[in-house]
């Protein structure tokens, strides 16, 4: 397969093709539908389920004991790993816990204009859910970027699904990680039924409150579908990255930046560029095919950039501004001087995260930088927010009255209660001043 790339230049034209560019990757309705029946028969099958569909889909055959990953298992998994393997696990786990230590949200009290007591108090949620995809690619990092989190939030119960390899095993690396994270409950199963499972729980798996975790078009459609039994974080699809450069981008880095996020596997990265200089195009075009030479996955990054690249030339900040705000990247890394980085810092607002400067790679931020890598896609950066310690708690508000506080806001609650014509709820306010009651 040849590297074929081509760029646009900046009309007020352009918007429509990127609109369509980006959502190609979207859940189509023969996803729907599988997805559908997927949780269907999770729902009336349970464990039998699992394993018909682990055995479909996996090509592993599996028994209802099989199913969860024994400690045995999870043990010698954190035994083979070698020191340098562990320390930068460690490392991770770290780093990651320093920056969600940082958000821990805290609860607080204070005064309405009635006097009354205000404020809100948060918990962590009891029993959650990770999804962490394996196969070809498994996610060592994405342990840590989700189970990481809820363990700094205080979550008591932990449970993870990842998909088995084809003898039936999970990647001894990623065990090893859960392991050192403390986390003991596993499951071999992966895809929109795994979902299933957190969701509706099984005989094996009992249901979570709330699921984690990225996943591909199936299992974001069945995180989608089934939300309301169980809470979901967000739906991050394929990997995305956005690169700005400018004259001061060196060619490689730029090209080692957008290969990297291409490398993930699902077919459908998107991998966009926006560059000042029109003469560096063919230079980083250049170095595109240069370094993918030797990579073990060449050819399936070949084909995303064939089919999932997206490149704009335009000289103009503004411009550049107004196109990574409209795409909203997962990743974006500004590769550009420290003044333009300081005006596109404070002028685009919809990534997912900012990587600034020539040397924060994209890569950085998927492996040990602390941030969470799980981060909105598919343009929904435009109103949600990558995973943070905050999703791993629920809030209750907390209002307390007084007779006092009562008096002052009665006039105003009565005119509500007749504006609303709900004379029950104005009567409970003054029923509260027409009777005595004694404070506790």
């Amino acid at each position: 397969m040849i590297l074929n790339l081509s760029y646009q230049k900046f009309s007020p034209n352009l918007f429509v093709d990127i609109e369509q560019f980006a959502r190609s990757s979207s859940a189509d309705i023969g996803v729907v539908k599988i997805v559908s029946d997927i949780l269907k028969d999770v729902k009336e099958n349970a464990d039998q389920a699992l394993i018909a569909r682990t055995l479909l889909y996996d090509k592993v055959e599996l028994s209802k004991s099989d199913l969860q990953v024994s400690l045995s298992e999870m043990e010698t998994a954190v035994n083979s790993l070698s020191n340098e393997q562990k320390q930068a696990i460690n490392e991770a786990v770290e780093n990651v816990s320093i920056f969600h230590q940082q958000n821990l949200p805290k609860d607080w009290t204070s005064k309405n204009l009635h006097g009354a007591t205000i404020g809100e108090s948060y918990y962590p949620i009891k029993r959650v859910g990770l999804y962490v995809p394996g196969g070809n690619v498994p996610l060592v990092s994405t342990v840590i970027m989700t189970a990481a989190l809820a363990k700094v939030a205080g979550v008591s119960e932990i449970a993870v699904t990842t998909p088995p390899n084809k003898d039936g095993s999970i990647t001894p690396e990623l065990l090893a990680a859960l392991h050192i994270l403390g986390i003991k409950e596993v499951y071999k199963v992966g895809g929109a039924q795994a979902i299933g499972a957190l969701a509706y729980g099984t005989e094996t798996v009992s249901p979570v409150d709330k699921i984690y975790g990225p996943g591909n078009a199936f299992v974001n459609e069945a995180k989608r579908q089934v939300f309301g039994i169980a809470g979901i974080d967000l739906l991050p699809g394929p990997s995305e990255v956005m690169v700005i450069a400018d004259n001061t981008a060196n060619p490689a880095f730029t090209a080692a930046a957008l290969i990297a996020q291409a490398e993930h596997g699902s077919g459908k990265e998107k991998i966009y560029l926006i560059f000042t200089n029109e003469d560096s195009f063919d230079l980083i075009e250049s170095e595109i095919q240069e370094q993918l030479h030797g990579l073990s996955h060449e050819q399936a990054i070949l084909e995303i950039f064939n089919v999932g690249f997206f490149a704009v030339h335009t000289n103009d900040l503004n411009k550049v501004a107004e196109v990574a705000n409209f795409i909203a990247p997962e990743h974006l890394e500004l590769q550009v001087d420290r003044e333009s980085i300081s005006f596109l810092q404070k002028n685009i607002t919809t990534a997912g995260a900012l990587l600034l400067g020539h040397y924060s790679a994209t890569a950085l931020g998927d492996f040990v930088a602390g941030p969470s890598h799980v981060l909105p896609t598919g343009r929904s950066s435009r109103f949600s927010s990558g995973l943070r310690i905050e999703d791993f708690f629920r809030r209750t508000s907390i209002i307390q009255y007084d007779r006092q506080s009562v008096e002052r806001a009665k006039s105003s609650a009565m005119v509500f209660s007749k504006m609303e014509r709900l004379d029950g709820h104005g009567n409970s306010v003054a029923i509260r001043l027409n009777r005595t009651q004694q404070d506790d």
